[in-house]
C-alpha cells in the first residue's frame, strides 16, 4: 500500500488543529505516516537539541540512534545542508550511520519552524532499495510545512 499524501495531509491537519507543542505534533505525524505506507520500515524525527546536534524524537519502528551530529550520516546531512536527502542505497552514502541493518534506502527532510529555522529532521527508512522519489519528497516537504511552519 502506497500512501495517499492528499488524504494524509487532511487527516494530519484534523488531528493537529490548534496544537503547538512540537513533540506532540511530531508524535502525531510520525504515527500517521508510519502506518500509511508499507515502504516505511522506520519513521521518526530527530530534534535539534543543541547546536549541530540531533537527538531522537518520536518514532515508530525498531530502536533508532540516540544522538546524531550534523557532521555525520544522512540525517546530519539534511540538517547541515537544509536540503532533503533522497538515498536510493544507503551503502553508497558516505558516512551513513547504520542504526538498523535492515535499512536499504531512506529519505530525510529538514523540519522548519515559522522563522525558517531547522528544528529537526524527519527520517524515513525502508528495507527496500530506491523506495523513495521526488513525489515523496515534495509531498512530505509540504506536509512538514503545513504542520511545523506555524510554530
Amino acid at each position: 500500500m502506497r500512501v495517499n499524501y492528499q488524504d494524509l495531509a487532511k487527516t494530519v491537519a484534523a488531528l493537529t488543529e490548534g496544537e503547538s507543542d512540537e513533540v506532540a505534533l511530531m508524535a502525531t505525524v510520525v504515527c500517521e505516516l508510519h502506518h500509511a505506507d508499507d515502504r516505511f520500515d522506520w519513521t521518526g524525527f530527530y530534534r535539534v537539541t543543541e547546536p549541530e546536534v540531533l537527538k531522537i524524537g518520536p518514532y515508530q519502528g525498531g530502536h533508532g540512534c540516540l544522538v546524531i551530529p550534523f557532521s555525520r550520516g544522512v540525517c546530519g546531512a539534511a540538517a547541515r545542508t537544509n536540503e532533503t536527502q533522497l538515498v536510493d542505497d544507503v551503502e553508497d552514502f558516505p558516512g551513513h550511520i547504520a542504526c538498523s541493518s535492515s535499512t536499504r534506502s531512506e529519505i530525510v527532510l529538514p523540519v522548519h519552524n515559522a522563522k525558517g529555522a531547522v528544528i529537526g529532521v524527519l527520517d524515513i527508512d525502508s528495507d527496500q532499495p530506491a523506495a523513495f522519489d521526488e513525489e515523496d519528497a515534495m509531498a512530505l516537504e509540504s506536509l512538514l510545512a503545513q504542520v511545523f511552519g506555524k510554530l
